[in-house]
């Protein structure tokens, strides 16, 4: 049985050996705690046929868990300075392929079609760079990969807003963009002690599994997130106050707000974190006519 990478002495050993110091831009957090690490892994269920995407492996911790629990797992590293850190933590592990790039510009439908023939199961399972957590998740999201959810650390107050629900303070576009796509929740929250750096946050670990359609049926997805953005613009105002002055001309348009709002049995006092996504789906569909 190899070491674990997730301890305070190997880490610390394995950064020695390189001379590796961290890059703050980069969000660069590693975890030295392999009960932890197991049981994210535990969350994302995989079995000896799965295949697991990892983005940001650092030296290889969550990789291994992975490794040792997944048939393929493929990991995107942006810092060509853990390549060499990568090739020799993970060299028991011919079932992993690190990928030198930033995951926001590859093509990752394409990489897992060459990496994952044969393999139906695929869950994306990662330790996010919190910089950059929204923009990750809602590409995996809008990309439309064959995946079948998301389990990742972030951010606890993203956590949050993800997996918040109507009628509280964290309810906002982004919980709609994620859960129209996906079932979320929080499954676990991992405090700061366990990393090195120690970020300045505490963290949490999300599960996403993706709807086998989307939550709603709207006649236009664009459109449908456009409405919900503009109609969280501004938190204190109402729907009416936020459509007009968000959407294209919606101050000429006011009529129309009034009249789709209407149609779509919502109070025009009400705010935007009230509605649920079914009302949502209804408003847009009853906006779209007066914009397009």
């Amino acid at each position: 049985m190899n070491k674990d990478i997730a301890t305070p002495v190997r880490t610390k050993a394995i950064l020695e050996k390189y001379g590796f110091s961290f890059k703050k831009s980069l969000g660069q957090n590693f975890l030295i705690d392999t009960n932890i690490l197991k049981k994210i892994v535990s969350f994302a269920d995989l079995t000896e046929q799965s295949g697991a995407i990892e983005i940001g492996p650092g030296i290889g911790a969550l990789t291994e868990q992975l490794a040792r629990s997944s048939k393929k797992v493929v990991a995107f590293e942006i810092d060509q300075r853990l390549l060499p850190i990568l090739a020799d933590t993970l060299s028991p592990y011919p079932n992993v392929s690190i990928i030198h790039k930033d995951v926001l510009a590859a093509d990752v439908q394409s990489v897992m079609a060459e990496h994952f023939a044969g393999i139906d199961d695929v869950m994306v399972v990662a330790n996010l760079p919190y910089y950059v957590t929204t923009p990750i998740i809602m590409k995996l999201l809008e990309d439309q990969l064959p995946i079948r959810g998301i389990v990742c650390m972030l951010q606890k107050e993203v956590a949050d807003r993800i997996s918040a629900k109507p009628g509280t303070k964290d309810y906002g576009s982004l919980s709609i963009a994620v859960q129209y796509y996906t079932e979320a929740e929080t499954v676990m929250i991992v405090p700061k002690t366990v990393f090195v750096p120690q970020p300045n946050v505490d963290s949490a670990v999300i599960r996403l599994i993706k709807r086998e359609s989307p939550a709603v049926s709207v006649k236009d997805e664009t459109f449908f997130f456009q409405v919900t953005k503009a109609s969280f613009a501004q938190r204190r105002k109402t729907l009416l106050n936020n459509l007009t002055s968000q959407l294209p001309d919606g101050k000429q348009k006011k009529e129309g707000i009034l009249a789709a709002l209407e149609a779509s049995g919502i109070e025009p006092s009400r705010r935007g974190e009230t509605l649920s996504l079914e009302e949502f789906g209804r408003l847009a569909d009853e906006l779209y006519p007066y914009f397009y």
